[in-house]
């Protein structure tokens, strides 16, 4: 704004800064897409975008973990490995499994809880999955009052490893309200809930105490699982609460191997210039020919059951799944089948990313052998594997995850899905990729006031010492390759970046170049002897 000037003397005008600062994007913000707990969500929760920043949010929000053979439940496990290797801020859309479904994907019936009637009209309601252990509730110690109805009685609950006991409820709401079944036990018991019978007491007539039930879901026949890929398509949709996000990192979604679901969660991505940490099929292994995992990646025709991996510079493949103790048992085995707690890969390899993100930066590599994973007893008997087997899988972008001595189970590779695709050798690594959306996020977020502005010289100059002063920034932090600025970044907005046509057309181009640091995956050793030195 000009000085109007009236008499003679000096006069003081403050100018506006032309000095733009630019703050780094985060890094690891990651989102977990899949089912949460069939009856401990809250409706309201269902398929929006929630964020959270420990794994009690989680609990608070989509109601923790659950035990169950058919429903899936890996999100759950997901976030909670996330949250122990490192991971600090994630968003969790929750989809709600409503349908068993059958191997054609049919479907077979929809999910409801378990319930059972016990001592003439008490209808408890399990609130856990029971498909695969089954509650069971016991009505004893019954009291009588004067008029010999029973009034008071214990109340035990037990499922697996969790049981809880309700001492003296009162069956009689009309004369101990404070201590009625409903209020004692609904909203307090993690377990079930209770409706009372509203005829007491004369449902109790010839009834003999103590009372048992059995909360026990029937599966229908030829029932496999709950995943429906609709669920699924329907997130990673133009206008989807999850693409309404401003900005995420990491997309998760943990379990999953169907293609369709894969294909949109890697385009949504490159949308919004995250990345895929992507699981491989359960029962793939290291050892070919019958589901080798290195034909879920590199084969056309995918592995033994026909999964096929999308390919994209967006994501990275992590293998095998990994043996832990389950949350919900406190076990590592399950104790019906005796078969080992294993889960997928992606929950602890997303928490990794955080963690090398936070003590390295998002140019180091989120590997070797600082990137200990935490909850894990190792890789499954399946993903054991030599240096020879890792190699194969190496070359054709196969992250492994092995263990050994001393200094535990790490992620031993860092390459993206299209690595072994000549065509795509610039973003061959991990780290690379992700450092080149690490900082067209950065730039798209800090950019927004250059919209509008005169788009002559001193714009461009604006522009350029804003970007410039961020990526010099960097390079002290040691993130390019280089011993000098000049020979790590360039920055360009001039007129030979931005012609009088693009000025006519409201177009400013920005080029940006920078020197990625890449890891070194093969440390090579030269022995030689030398010959001929004098003896002594």
């Amino acid at each position: 704004m000009s000085v109007t000037t009236t008499f003679p003397g000096i006069y003081i005008q403050e100018l506006p800064s032309s000095t733009h600062t630019i703050a780094a994007a985060p890094t690891s913000v990651a989102v977990f897409v899949g089912y949460v707990h069939p009856f401990k969500t809250d409706s309201s929760n269902y398929n929006r975008a929630l964020e959270i920043f420990s794994f009690s949010d989680y609990e608070r929000l989509f109601g923790g973990f659950y035990q169950s053979a058919i429903i899936d439940a890996n999100v759950a496990y997901a976030v909670n490995a996330f949250f122990l290797n490192g991971g600090t801020d994630a968003f969790v859309v929750g989809l709600q499994p409503k349908n068993y479904f059958n191997n054609a994907g049919s479907s077979l019936g929809s999910i409801a809880a378990a319930n059972a009637t016990i001592a003439n009209g008490i209808e408890f309601t399990a609130l856990e999955p029971t498909d695969n252990q089954s509650m069971s509730v016991i009505i004893s110690n019954v009291q009588n009052d004067s008029s010999s109805n029973p009034t008071i009685a214990d109340v035990v609950v037990t499922y697996g490893n969790k049981t809880e006991v309700y001492r003296k409820i009162s069956l009689d709401k009309v004369h101990n309200a404070a201590n009625y079944l409903e209020t004692r036990i609904n909203g307090i018991s993690t377990l079930v809930t209770v409706a009372p019978n509203p005829t007491y007491p004369s449902q109790f007539s010839g009834v003999v105490f103590p009372q048992t039930g059995t909360l026990s879901t029937t599966v229908p026949v030829g029932a496999v699982g709950v995943f429906n890929p609709a669920d699924f398509l329907s997130v990673f949709q133009a206008d989807s609460p999850l693409d309404k996000l401003q900005i995420f990192n990491l997309l998760v979604v943990p379990g999953v191997v169907n293609n369709a679901v894969l294909s949109d969660a890697l385009a949504f991505c490159e949308r919004k210039l995250a990345f895929l940490i992507m699981d491989p099929p359960p029962a793939d292994v290291a050892d070919p020919p019958n589901n080798w995992v290195g034909d879920f990646l590199g084969n056309t025709t995918g592995d033994t059951d026909g999964n096929i991996a999308p390919q994209s510079a967006n994501g990275a493949l992590y293998f095998p799944y990994l043996k832990t103790s389950n949350p919900v048992t406190g076990l590592a085995n399950d104790p019906v089948t005796g078969a080992q707690f294993t889960l997928p890969p992606s929950g602890f390899v997303s928490g990794i990313f955080a963690r090398t993100d936070a003590n390295r930066g998002v140019w180091k590599a989120p590997a070797g052998f600082e990137t200990t994973i935490l909850d894990t007893t190792g890789v499954v008997d399946g993903g054991l594997m030599t240096d020879s087997q890792q190699g194969a899988l190496n070359k054709i972008g196969v992250n492994c995850i092995r263990s050994f001595p001393g200094a535990g189970t790490v992620v031993f590779g860092a390459r993206t899905l299209v690595s072994a695709n000549t065509a795509f050798q610039q973003w061959k690594y991990v780290p690379v990729r992700r450092m080149a959306l690490f900082l067209e996020q950065t730039l798209k977020m800090n950019l927004t006031w250059v919209i509008f502005e005169p788009n002559d010289e001193p714009l461009w100059v604006a522009i350029r010492v804003s970007i410039e002063s961020f990526m010099l920034s960097l390079f002290h932090q040691g993130a390019f390759a280089g011993t000098k600025p000049s020979d790590s970044f360039q920055v360009k907005c001039d007129s030979s970046t931005t012609t009088p046509d693009d000025v006519n057309n409201g177009r400013v181009n920005i080029i940006v170049a920078f020197a990625p640091l890449k890891p070194a995956e093969f440390v090579i050793v030269k022995i030689a002897q030398l010959a001929g030195q004098a003896q002594t």
